[in-house]
């Protein structure tokens, strides 16, 4: 009896010792007449950046307005380029998620959901070491390549390549996505709509049933002391879609070919009507690598090296949209870009970088009788200096642009003048 008593006196010591560290760990009782915190909320934090633009420069810029679209052409102006407001909820169980909403004056005051992700991780807890898997079901960056992934706010330059942003506009789109992580691998892997926020005809919809599988593979590793190498392949293959065409009837058009101001009968023309035709998909898909080299310069701060290749068929969705069946044939797009960045200590950083896009590698036109090759060569050579003070940035860069899209003053082809200058300012919080 006495041994028994002995054990149930222990026990209820032990459950009152449990019971005393659970309270402590409880937080603070509110006071009278307030709402309880739920608990949940201490996992949820908030975040975001604004990017303030000044053009200062900018040959292409009219005091004129868009005759088709009314928009204004002049571009040297202040302009919101990017305000994000950020919620992460990020628990220590196998469930989380973000939405971030973006706000901007591009084209007219602005705001827009720009990232919604609901993910499930394994294992289930939060600083899991790999190998872990990670599915997410919404809206998120389209998982290719680097300069895609790279956060703006993080981004030393103030845009994306031009090659990205004719591939991948708005670099967001709906789909399913897996992550998975082990040892120095990254996978991810993506079934989207295919049509990303910032594309010309369906942005954020999907016009077809067909869906792009997109994936990059990467690593990072460490072959010496201060440097840092990730590298890594991507491909994106899906189905485009082009928009038929209603019926039409007769039309019945005068051409006044003496200019005379009289109807006659030679100048009179029937145009017959057509039937409507379906709308069809296409193929299309692209290759991707990419490379990023950082060495730590003693004194001065981390060396970056950056490259990315990719070559396309009929993807272009932003600046030279491809319809290969409006055309009669397939569109090969091919672009590449090379950089350096240099810190200079904690304060500042230089940085350089040239970019090449080609939207047509078989691009042709009409002149006089015979057909000739053309050029839909896009270029850009940044130069770009940084002042920084956490959390800020202010960025002064100069971009020299080649623009096959220009016309002379006979109509014909030409390249553009569209160097431009620009100032922004940005801060973190």
């Amino acid at each position: 009896m006495k041994r028994t008593a002995r054990r149930l006196a222990l026990l209820g010591l032990a459950l009152a010792l449990v019971t005393a560290r659970g309270r402590a760990q409880e937080p603070a009782p509110s006071a009278p007449g307030e709402a309880a915190t739920p608990s949940w909320t201490r996992d949820l934090r908030f975040s975001g950046f604004v990017q303030a633009d000044w053009g200062i420069v900018r040959q292409s810029s009219q005091d004129e307005v868009n005759a088709a679209t009314g928009d204004p052409l002049n571009e040297k102006r202040f302009v919101l380029r990017r305000g994000h407001v950020r919620a992460d909820y990020d628990g220590e169980g196998p469930v989380f998620g973000s939405l971030e909403l973006d706000a901007n004056t591009i084209k007219a005051p602005t705001v827009r959901l720009l990232d919604a992700e609901a993910s499930f991780r394994w294992p289930f807890a939060k600083e899991a070491a790999p190998p872990s898997l990670v599915t997410t079901m919404g809206l998120f960056k389209i998982p290719f390549g680097f300069e895609v992934l790279e956060a703006d706010n993080k981004r030393p330059f103030l845009e994306r390549a031009t090659v990205l942003r004719a591939l991948f506009p708005g670099e967001f789109d709906l789909g399913l996505r897996l992550k998975l992580k082990w040892r120095a691998l990254n996978l991810a892997m993506a079934l989207m709509n295919g049509a990303p926020i910032g594309e010309k005809q369906f942005p954020g919809r999907d016009p077809n049933e067909s869906k792009d599988l997109v994936g990059r593979l990467g690593a990072t590793t460490t072959p010496l002391d201060g440097v840092a190498v990730d590298f890594g392949v991507s491909g994106v293959t899906g189905s485009g879609f082009h928009k038929g065409t209603p019926s039409t009837k007769d039309q019945l058009v005068w051409r006044d070919t003496n200019e005379n101001g009289i109807v006659e009968p030679t100048e009179i023309q029937v145009i017959p009507g057509g039937s409507a035709t379906a709308s069809q998909n296409f193929r299309r898909f692209a290759l991707g690598a990419d490379a990023q080299v950082r060495v730590a310069i003693p004194v001065l701060g981390e060396l970056a090296l950056r490259s990315e290749l990719v070559l396309g068929k009929n993807l272009d969705r932003g600046i030279f949209p491809a319809d290969p069946v409006a055309i009669g044939r397939d569109l090969r797009e091919t672009g590449w870009y090379a950089g350096a960045t240099q810190e200079l200590t904690r304060w500042g950083m230089l940085g350089l970088r040239y970019d090449r896009y080609d939207a047509d590698a078989d691009a042709s036109r009409q002149a006089g009788a015979a057909i000739v090759p053309s050029r839909a060569v896009f270029t850009t050579l940044a130069v770009m200096g940084m002042l920084r003070w956490s959390p800020g940035r202010l960025i002064l860069e100069y971009d020299h642009n080649t623009n096959p899209l220009g016309r002379d003053a006979s109509g014909a082809p030409t390249t553009l003048k569209d160097d431009m200058l620009t100032l922004r300012a940005e801060v973190t919080f």
